[in-house]
Order: structure tokens, then sequence, then C-alpha cells
């Protein structure tokens, strides 16, 4: 593992937009924390931030000799070995973020070692195995349900917690939840739909909070992600996946984690990213902004696709269909809600009332 050198660089300094970006590593000096980096979307995005100059601390549950109860092989040290071996700054930490006694510690030593948080990104629990159940509410096996809320839900809010407070005193930061769908919906049970809802919402409300001390929140979304679990399942690697493209049109428009990594390290490059603070993102979008592009040389757009859907039953689709109906006409009402509320707000040079003691 490489050594971890301590920046000299001024709190606030050194942001720029993508677009004027010279340096190989514009986000050198900078310091980033990817909760749940051992695979997936979370590799991707460290092993990005660490391209990009930034020294990434790589949490999870998953060390070598102590695997996270996925029974998955990879690991937190493999993902900062990756890092290191091109040249980055990686430092692997093994913290359970449902447990907030570790989460604090984390940030108290990334605090005494360096004095600044530029970049948090919650990737926990993205797959974790409890949500892969499809099937309706009135049949979902419960369960595991609250172990669900707290591994893939409760653990972003705490690692939030902690890191905002880092960012809030120096008025910089940025913080990423990684969701699934650049729409309200997701697929799965509806502990899998409560979970990646929430988390839209999470970073939506963070982003009001966090907005006057220049700290910017967003959730972001993958495309159809290549992630580890992903390659297995359609039995190739990420040497030929390709071929998994005869059984699934649909993956050849796939991604690598890579992909959505360098968005999040374009974001964090983007000295006006406070205006896209409270928004859901999503790896094409944010391509098509920052012209990014994936490992391959390839800008891979799942936006721009016309996704076949001919492996879905009908049942399904028509799901499908009624959901995104019902989810317009819910957005045009709040969205008329909302413009109502706004509008009764005072104005913001009304001094609130003082109180007089009795």
């Amino acid at each position: 593992m490489a050594r971890v050198e301590k920046t000299s660089r001024p709190p606030g300094k050194g942001r720029t937009t993508t677009r004027s970006v010279e340096s190989d590593r514009p986000l050198t000096g900078q310091i980033a924390v990817v909760a749940g980096a051992t695979r997936g979307a979370g590799r991707g995005i460290a092993r990005a931030l660490g391209e990009a100059g930034a020294t990434v601390y790589c949490t999870g549950r998953s060390v070598r000799g102590y695997l996270s109860p996925y029974k998955r092989p990879e690991t937190i040290d493999e993902t900062a070995e990756m890092i290191t071996s091109s040249g980055g700054t990686a430092v692997p930490v093994r913290v359970d973020h449902t447990v907030e006694s570790e989460v604090e510690a984390l940030f108290a030593r990334i605090d005494r070692d360096h004095g600044r948080l530029d970049v948090l990104v919650n990737s926990i629990a993205g797959e974790d195995p409890m949500m892969a159940q499809w099937t309706s509410f009135w049949k979902t096996n419960l369960k595991n349900g609250e172990a669900v809320l707290r591994q893939s839900l409760l653990s972003h809010i705490i690692t939030a917690k902690h890191a905002a407070l880092l960012m809030i005193r120096e008025r910089r930061g940025l913080i990423v939840e990684v969701t699934e769908n650049d729409i309200l919906m997701a697929g799965g049970n509806p502990l899998t739909q409560t979970v990646k809802f929430a988390l839209k919402g999470l970073a939506l409300n963070m982003a009001a909070e966090l907005n006057p001390h220049g700290v910017a929140a967003v959730a972001i979304t993958p495309g159809f992600l290549r992630s580890e679990a992903m390659l297995e399942h359609m039995g190739v690697t990420e040497g030929n996946w390709r071929d998994a493209g005869k059984k699934n049109k649909n993956f050849l428009e796939s991604e690598s984690p890579l992909f959505i990594g360098r968005a999040v390290a374009a974001l964090a490059q983007d000295g006006d990213v406070l205006k896209l603070s409270g928004q859901l993102l999503s790896s094409w979008e944010l391509s098509r902004r920052y012209g990014f592009k994936d490992a391959d040389g390839r800008r891979p757009d799942w936006g721009a696709v016309k996704i076949d859907f001919s492996q879905l039953p009908p049942s399904l689709l028509e799901l499908m269909r009624t959901g995104a109906r019902t989810q317009i006409e819910w957005l045009n009402a709040i969205s008329k809600r909302t413009k109502r509320f706004l509008a009764q707000l005072p104005s913001t040079n009304i001094r609130p009332a003082t109180r007089t003691r009795r």
C-alpha cells in the first residue's frame, strides 16, 4: 500500500471544471472516501478517483481472511492495490458502516491525518443478496427486512452524517449516493424499491441542508453495469463480455464500473457542482456533459439505446407501463403543490420575528 501524504493545499482550492482540466491527475491533494469499495460500482468509483489523483480511502467489510456474508472473493485490499498499481494512492480500511462508532472513528482518522474531506461516495450494499428477490409486495419474504434497511439504507445515513461534519467545517465537499435507475422506480421487491427510492430522496434532502455550507449532494445511477456478479451471471469475463450480447442484446450497451467512476471523478472536478446538488444523475448523461469515456474507449449511452424488452413477460411490461404513467401523474401533482408552497414562503429579506419575554 502506498504511503499517504498529508496535503498542504489550502481548503477549497483546486476545484476546476472538467473542460478546463489539463493535468492528468486533477484531483491530486484531495481526499475521498468510497464506502462500499469492495466490488461493483464502488470499486469502479474508487479506481477512477485514484486515477484522477485523489487519495482514496476504500472501506467495506470484506478484507483478506474476513469476507463479508456475500461469500464473494472481492476485497477492499484488492481495490486499493488496483489503485496503487496504476500510480494512485489508496488506503483500505475495514469498516462496518452500520456501526456508527466505526464510521466516526474512520472520519476522525481522516481528520487527524489530512484535516479535510473532499468526496464521500456511498455505494454500500448496492448488490446485497438480501435484495435479490423479485416479487410482489404481498409475497415478499420479510425475514431479513430489518437487516436490509440497516445494511443498505441506514448505513448510508450514518456515513453521510459524519462526512458532512468535516465538509461543513471546511465549506466544501461532495456527497454521492449510488442508486438504481434515473427515474423514481427501481426493480426488485418492496424492500429493494424502498432502499433505491430512499437514496434518491436522501440526496435531495441533504442538498437543501448542505447548500448554505458550500457542500453538494447528488444521487447517481449506472446504466447496465458489468459488475463482477453480473459478468458471472452472464457467463463471461471483462475480456469477452460482448459474447453475452448473443443472449441479451441490451448487454452490448453495458458499461464497466470504471464508467460511473469517471462520472463521479468528473463531478468532483466541477467547480460548479453545487448547481447539480440534489439531482438524480446518470453515468451516461454525465458522459455527454463532461466527455469522459469507458475503459475501452467507448461511450455507452443507456439513455439513448432502444432497449430490447422482448425477454420480459407481458405482465411485467404492463406493470412497468402502469407504474410509469402513475409516476408522471404523481410528479406533476407534486410539482404543482411544491410551486404553490414555494410561492407562499416569505422572501429571503424578511427578518424572523423577535420573541419577547413576558
